[in-house]
C-alpha cells in the first residue's frame, strides 16, 4: 500500500498489521490492526505525527522513501506507547535534524522506554503552537486517555485531528476513510471497551476541549480515519454519558453442570421478563466480546462454581476484569454451586470493592441445583428487574 493522501501535502504513511491477533499479550485482535502514522509538509518545515510498531519499522522507511522525504523537522509524539513510538530511534537514526515534541510526562517515557537522548526532546504545553509555514499544529494535552502522558495534536489549516488512541479502531483495513460505518461501529466500541472505557470519566471532561474544535477528519492511530466526525463522536458521548440499559451480561465458567443450569435457568426467568441477556461461557469467550457488552450493561451476574474453597480462577478473572473495566454498571451478583463450603462470596466482593455499584443477593447451592434453588433465581431475576426500572 502506498502513501495515502488525506489533503494535499497531508500524507498517512502508517503500517496495516493483517495478522497480529493478540495485544499487550492480553487483547484479542479477531480483525488484526492498524499503526497510523502521518506526514505533514508545510512550506517551510516537515512534521512526521507519530511512528508505528517497531515490527513495521521497515513500511513507515519505505513509505517515507516512496514520497521523497529528505528532511523531516520534527516527529510528534502524541503517546509513548511503542505501537505508536516504537519506530522512532530508527527514524532519528534517518533523520538526525528531527526534534520529538511531546508532553514532558511523555519525554520521560521515552527516554526510559527508548533511550531516546534528551537533547533531541522539546516539550510543549497544553494549547502550544508550531508553525510549519503554511500549516499550525495545535497540541492538546489529554492526560490519561488512556496513559498519563498523552496528547492530541489538532491541524488547523486542514481541521484535521490526529486524536492518539481516542476515537480508534484495532481494525486492519485498505480503506483510508471509514465505509461500512456498521463494521467500525462494533471494531470502535470493542476499542473503546477494551482501552479506554475504565477512563471513561476523565475522556468525559476532556471532550470538551475538542468541542468547539472545527473537525473535518479525525485521523487516530489505530483504524480508519472518520471523515464523518459527528459518527464516532456521538458514539463516545452514548458509551460514554447515557445510562446503562435494561442488560444483564452473565460471564460464568461450570465444571459439573451444576452452574450452568443455574445459569441457562436464571438467564431464561430474566429473558421471560423481558430483560435482554448476554451470556457468556469463560472456559471459551473472547473476552474483548464479553468487555463490549459491559458497555451498556446496568448488571453483571458472574456464575461461579467453587474450587478448593474459593472461587473458579476464571471466575475470578471475570471479576477482575469487571473492576479494572469500571463501566457503568448499578448492579452485580453471583449464583454457583459448592460441594462442601468455602469462601467464594467473600473472594470475589473483595476483588469488586472499590466500584460504585449495588451487590444483590448471591443465590448458591450445594449440589445440582433444587427446586428451591430455582426459586431463588426467580427472586434474583425480580429483583434485578426491579431495580433496572430505577435507572
Amino acid at each position: 500500500m502506498n502513501p495515502r493522501e488525506l489533503k494535499p501535502n497531508v500524507y498517512w504513511v502508517g503500517a496495516v498489521d493483517w495478522d497480529r491477533r493478540l495485544f499487550d499479550e492480553l487483547i484479542p485482535l479477531p480483525n488484526g490492526t492498524s499503526y497510523n502514522s502521518y506526514l505533514i509538509k508545510g512550506s517551510d518545515k516537515t512534521a512526521l505525527v507519530d511512528t508505528v510498531d517497531p515490527s513495521k519499522t521497515y513500511i513507515l522507511i519505505d513509505r517515507l522513501n516512496q514520497l521523497g522525504v529528505k528532511k523531516i523537522d520534527y516527529v510528534i509524539i502524541n503517546h509513548a506507547e511503542q505501537d505508536h513510538s516504537g519506530s522512532l530511534p530508527d527514524i532519528l537514526k534517518i533523520y538526525p535534524e528531527a526534534k520529538v515534541i511531546t508532553t514532558s510526562k511523555c519525554k520521560t517515557m521515552l527516554i526510559n522506554l527508548l533511550e531516546v537522548s534528551e537533547d533531541k526532546i522539546i516539550c510543549v504545553e497544553d494549547k502550544e503552537t508550531l508553525s510549519l509555514g503554511d500549516k499550525t499544529l495545535e497540541f492538546i494535552h489529554f492526560p490519561w486517555v488512556h496513559w498519563p502522558e498523552t496528547m492530541i495534536t489538532y491541524l488547523r489549516e486542514d481541521k484535521i485531528l490526529f486524536s492518539c488512541d481516542l476515537f480508534g479502531a484495532h481494525l486492519a483495513t485498505s480503506d483510508l476513510f471509514v465505509k461500512d460505518e456498521t463494521k467500525i461501529y462494533e471494531s470502535a466500541k470493542r476499542y473503546y471497551a477494551e482501552i479506554m472505557m475504565p477512563f471513561r470519566t476523565i475522556i468525559q471532561k476532556n471532550l470538551e476541549k475538542v468541542e468547539n474544535i472545527k473537525i473535518d477528519i479525525i485521523s487516530p492511530s489505530h483504524g480508519p480515519m472518520h471523515n464523518k466526525p459527528t459518527f464516532i463522536i456521538d458514539a463516545y458521548k452514548h458509551w460514554i454519558f447515557d445510562a446503562p440499559q435494561n442488560i444483564v451480561v452473565i460471564p460464568y465458567v461450570s465444571m459439573h453442570n451444576s452452574t450452568r443450569k443455574m445459569v441457562e435457568y436464571f438467564a431464561e426467568s430474566l429473558i421471560a421478563k423481558g430483560v435482554t441477556v448476554k451470556q457468556f461461557n469463560l472456559a471459551d469467550s473472547d473476552i474483548g466480546e464479553l468487555a463490549m457488552s459491559l458497555v451498556d450493561a446496568a448488571t453483571v451476574v458472574i456464575g461461579v462454581p467453587t474450587v478448593l474453597a474459593g472461587a473458579h480462577p476464571l471466575a475470578v478473572y471475570a471479576t477482575y476484569l469487571v473492576k479494572i473495566l469500571r463501566p457503568k454498571l448499578k448492579f452485580v451478583s453471583l449464583i454457583g454451586s459448592y460441594g462442601w463450603g468455602g469462601k467464594t462470596v467473600e473472594q470475589l466482593a473483595s476483588i469488586i470493592s472499590g466500584l460504585e455499584v449495588k451487590i444483590l443477593d448471591a443465590v448458591l447451592c450445594k449440589g445440582l441445583p433444587k427446586k428451591e434453588d430455582f426459586d431463588a433465581l426467580d427472586r434474583l431475576a425480580d429483583s434485578v428487574l426491579e431495580n433496572h426500572k430505577g435507572i
